[in-house]
């Protein structure tokens, strides 16, 4: 917790501030997300539902890693040769300097699901059919002819080119965050089983109590009580009132489907 909260601190003074709490779940979230994106071809999928802190703890696990987080802004006009076209710089980012990069991708993003074509044959293979035009690609093999053949690979096209996949495959990790709620997920799991296939999944449940208490004591930090025996109080009601919800929603769906 010490380590976290030092990194957190720095991430905070360096990149951008985020108010986290880390409790006990939210660290081993980060622990397992750091895991699995530190694998060569790791990539992680985080379901939860909309607020679990999906993009937040993953922003932080790859700030641990040094990995540049690479997020796309998406537009009423955006489609699917932008995002072809933002695959690209990750693609020379990784396969040509060698970068550490995590893509982070929310479900609200995808606008249209033609947006997952892409992002599939990404997971699958590594590779995206038709990504560069041969000139633009044949440029790229030449930038890493020299590094090719020092890791002895044979100066043929074939060979350059296995050489820049391999390593863009290595240096690009992937982190979908996806709601379980609706549709949605189910339909674009079966549509597209590279979403499944080729992630490792960490599945955001609810917050457990102490979680709770722990975020309602940070935010009761500030707020001055008459009687400090209070505020520890208030914590375990705000909780309670969090936790009841979950109650109330399975009633509620009993009651009327």
């Amino acid at each position: 917790k010490g380590v976290l909260e030092a990194k957190l601190e720095e991430y905070n003074e360096t990149v951008a501030s985020m108010n986290l709490v880390l409790f006990d779940a939210a660290m081993e979230h980060i622990s397992r997300i750091a895991r699995i994106i530190s694998l060569p071809v790791g990539s992680a999928l985080l379901v939860g539902v909309g607020g679990s802190g999906k993009q937040s703890l993953a922003k932080l696990s790859a700030f641990l890693l040094t990995y540049d987080v690479v997020r796309i802004v998406v537009t009423s006009n955006y489609n699917t040769n932008d995002l072809k076209t933002d695959i690209q710089g990750m693609f020379i980012k990784a396969g040509v300097t060698g970068a550490q990069l995590l893509f982070l991708l929310t479900d609200g993003q995808i606008t249209n699901n033609r947006f997952l074509v892409p992002i599939n044959d990404l997971l699958s293979s590594g590779w995206i059919p038709e990504l560069f035009a041969s000139d633009e690609l044949d440029g790229i093999l030449g930038k890493v002819r020299a590094e090719a053949k020092s890791n002895g690979y044979l100066d043929t096209p074939d060979q350059l080119f296995a050489f820049f996949l391999d390593k863009v495959r290595k240096n690009l990790h992937l982190g979908l965050c996806f709601s379980p709620v609706g549709d949605a997920f189910r339909f674009r799991a079966r549509m597209f089983p590279g979403i499944i296939n080729c992630t490792s999944l960490d599945w955001f449940h609810e917050w457990p109590r102490a979680a709770l208490i722990d975020v309602a004591a940070r935010f009761l930090a500030d707020v001055s009580l008459p009687r400090e025996e209070l505020r520890d109080a208030i914590a375990q009601h705000m909780a309670q009132v969090h936790l009841s919800i979950g109650d109330a929603n399975a009633e509620y769906l009993k009651a009327e489907r």
